[in-house]
């Protein structure tokens, strides 16, 4: 008699204003739950997973937890895309000390300091900081040295660690902040809110911005005549291709963090492949058409739980918990080693910059020399072009 499926049971936003990551994330778990399966599954038992879209509606995300658990009889529990969907999941989970594989949540266990929580995001023990490290490090290294900030950021939940993380990082490296301006998610018109920052010249415009609030504060900076050192540095939204092709050129000259690029220094074993069958399963579908910022790393989430399940024999959270924290695991982003507060114990965030994009067509976004690394230096793939215009200029 076969023995009974592996049931990890999860909410991913399929719809709304995340869709694009979620459906992202949940293509690749889907790839890596086909491979499994084929080769005979975990421990001799197929894999089921449970995915519930939460709507990118925060709201949603206890009670479809409690719905995998009660109603389903899920094994497992594994974390969302961000910290919307999984935040709201940390009570139900830290009160039935379930162990949680969680993806792109920054800093999600400050507050909980729960010990059985991990997280693929690839910003270390300090995940606040790490994001903007390199974009305000790159920036104090140019000539003549830039001296001030002005930061345009979202007026919600999401961007209170980021600017933490940049004012930390300004500081760190003589920069001084100058203004911090907010804006509503609903803003359609960015122009006024660049307003404040132009009369104060400064020589970094960090912004920290959703999808769609990126778009418009990229368009906002291309459109004016305003001439910074640096822009960008914290936007969840020109890793994706659908941001891309709506911007097209006017992404050009922008640095922003990254997590994996098709770079010599980051072709672990298997990327490859998964970048491959990705794509070709994504065509005609929602999800990224190219994948680079989310499907690795969402793949690499259940990597972790396969290899712990086959580790430990099972799916008993505490063993499985008690494994990751002592693990190396090997991944299709690399070796990864979880430190405190279930974080990569080495942070790997990339800062990069676009440069030559000519039009909007996708095929611009793939090739290497689109996002060029510029930091850090064991990763880069060539040198920042300052001021931002000529940045934006360059071919």
């Amino acid at each position: 008699m076969p023995s009974a499926p592996i049931k990890i049971g999860y909410c991913l936003s399929l719809s709304g204003g995340l869709a694009a990551n979620g459906q992202t994330a949940r293509l690749a778990h889907e790839i890596w739950q086909d491979r499994v399966n084929a080769r005979g599954g975990l421990n001799g038992c197929q894999v089921q997973l449970v995915c519930v879209d939460d709507q990118s509606d925060a709201t949603n995300v206890a009670g479809i937890y409690e719905q995998l658990v009660s109603d389903e009889k899920v094994d497992l529990l594994l974390g969302g895309y961000g910290n919307n969907s999984i935040t709201p999941a940390m009570p139900m989970v830290m009160k039935d000390r379930r162990y949680l594989v969680g993806l792109m949540a920054l800093g999600e266990n400050i507050e909980f300091g729960y010990d059985q929580f991990f997280a693929m995001i690839p910003t270390g023990t300090d995940p606040n900081s790490a994001l903007t490290e390199g974009f305000f490090a790159t920036a104090a290294q140019q000539i003549p040295r830039p001296k001030t900030v002005a930061i345009v950021a979202a007026d919600a939940p999401f961007s209170k660690n980021p600017i933490l993380g940049a004012r930390a990082n300004a500081a760190k490296n003589g920069l001084e902040v100058v203004s911090e301006t907010k804006y509503p998610l609903t803003t359609t018109d960015f122009a006024p809110f660049l307003e404040e920052a132009a009369g104060l010249s400064p020589d970094i415009l960090f912004y920290c911005a959703y999808l769609k609030d990126s778009i418009g504060l990229i368009r906002a900076i291309a459109a004016s005549d305003m001439n910074p050192t640096l822009v960008g540095g914290a936007m969840i939204g020109p890793q994706s291709s659908s941001v891309q092709t709506q911007l097209g050129s006017d992404i050009n000259g922008i640095v922003n963090y990254e997590y994996w690029l098709p770079v010599p220094a980051m072709d672990f074993p298997g990327v490859r492949e998964l970048i491959v069958e990705y794509q070709n399963r994504a065509k005609g579908t929602s999800a990224d058409a190219l994948g680079y910022y989310v499907a690795p790393f969402a793949y690499a989430q259940l990597q972790v739980v396969e290899q712990a399940i086959e580790n430990t024999g099972g799916v008993d959270d505490a063993a499985l918990a008690d494994y990751t924290r002592g693990a190396t695991f090997s991944t299709v982003v690399g070796d990864v080693t979880f430190g405190r507060l279930g974080e990569w114990a080495v942070p790997r965030v990339l800062t990069v910059q676009f440069r030559g994009i000519g039009s909007n067509d996708i095929s611009e976004f793939a090739k290497p020399e689109a996002r060029v690394v510029v930091a850090p230096a064991n990763y880069a793939s060539g040198q920042l072009i300052a001021p931002y215009r000529t940045a934006a200029e360059a071919r």
